[in-house]
């Protein structure tokens, strides 16, 4: 049996593995299987021994192990070492590789709905894994890229690694002038009880705004509900994840899969 693997911590809310099965089943796949794994940071080195040993054949790593688990890997590829995020793992002859599939992902994510990014204004809260990602995507099309969070030194070694100049990092509870995309990386709205502490009445009845969260499930947090009653356009993190599943999938297997409307309703 062919085993496939995401970890993380918290790994409850995961999905991937109704949707990597669902495909193995579809291609004809019978000797693989897909689970999730709750792990601590002490654990990363055997999975990546795992790896090597060919009891694993691949692994997506969630929060809050993307960046955590580079130093045990032989190689990354060039936007897992632009991004310094890694959220799948592969072994390519001997040596197990890390890859960021997030950028792809999220690109083709906007790309799905024909959102038009070109010179806009970017205001990002958190700097998780996932931050690198959005931030490599938008670093040569955005006018401004703004980051907050709690940790304003986190926020700040992402602004050092930039090379374009557009990212700006501002204090936690503060907002930049009015931003054409807000999106939340931050795992706040896991929870169904949980809210960030943040303002954003000058965005009332703003239509042009969108409030991009990278949770899927739940399907829409307080966070998109807030922004849905004050009028703002609203996107879950859906479409990036079957999108950066697609992506790892392939690099896996071979096999490129298709986003139809079978899958998507799996997550409905």
């Amino acid at each position: 049996m062919r085993k496939y693997l995401v970890i993380g911590n918290p790994i409850r809310h995961s999905l991937s593995p109704l949707i990597h099965n669902y495909w193995m089943r579809k291609y004809k796949l019978t000797d693989s299987i897909y689970e999730k794994r709750q792990i601590e940071k002490k654990d990363l080195a055997n999975i990546v021994r795992q790896i090597k040993n060919d009891e694993l054949k691949g692994v997506n790593v969630t929060v809050p192990f993307k960046k955590e688990i580079i130093p045990f890997l032989d190689r990354l590829d060039g936007v897992a070492q632009n991004t310094q995020s890694v959220n799948t793992l592969c072994k390519v002859k001997e040596e197990v590789w890390g890859y960021n599939t997030d950028v792809g992902g999220f690109n083709s994510s906007l790309t799905s709905i024909d959102i038009d990014y070109m010179n806009k204004n970017i205001f990002i809260l958190g700097s998780g894994g996932v931050t690198s990602s959005i931030i490599h995507n938008f670093s040569f099309s955005a006018n401004k890229i703004y980051i907050t969070n709690r940790t304003k030194e986190k926020a700040q070694q992402l602004k050092e690694r930039d090379l374009t100049g557009k990212v700006e990092v501002i204090d936690w509870g503060q907002k930049p002038k009015l931003c054409n995309f807000v999106i939340n990386t931050t795992s706040v709205g896991l929870s169904k009880d949980e809210k960030l502490d943040l303002d954003f009445k000058d965005y009332e009845n703003n239509k042009d705004v969108l409030f991009y969260d990278i949770i899927y499930n739940p399907e829409e947090t307080n966070f998109l509900k807030e922004a849905k009653l004050r009028g703002n356009k609203t996107m879950n993190g859906k479409m990036m994840f079957l999108h950066q599943a697609q992506i790892a999938f392939q690099i896996w297997t071979g096999v490129a899969v298709k986003i139809d409307d079978e899958v998507i309703k799996l997550l409905d």
